[in-house]
Formats: structure tokens, sequence, C-alpha cells
């Protein structure tokens, strides 16, 4: 998957009936994430992925 994909795919996903996300917002809100694990050392930026990846399963499993 290519970064733009990504990018639109989240967008899609957070543009609801009830919450209004522009592609543009999106797409400044992950580009200041990356920036932010960019600026961590591999262990902090390992530990924040796992985490962030644990909580997407349980909402997936609650889905």
């Amino acid at each position: 998957m290519k970064l733009t994909d990504f990018y639109n795919t989240v967008s899609r996903r957070v543009d609801t009936d009830k919450t209004s996300i522009s592609v543009a917002d999106t797409k400044r809100v992950l580009s200041e994430a990356f920036l932010e694990l960019a600026n961590m050392d591999a262990a902090e930026f390992a530990d924040t992925v796992a985490k962030g990846l644990a909580q997407a399963k349980k909402k997936q499993a609650r889905s």
C-alpha cells in the first residue's frame, strides 16, 4: 500500500455521519504522528506501535 492510499483509506474510515474529517485534516494528523514516531528511539517506537496495534485488535474483536 502506498502512503497516499493509506491516508485515503484512513480518511474514508474516520469521515462518518457524526464526524466530518477531510482528507487534508487526516493527512496533517497522520503526518504529525509519523514525525513524532520518527523522534522516538527504536525501543520506544516499537512499544508505542505495539500498544497501538493491541488497541486496534481489541477494537476489531468488538466489531
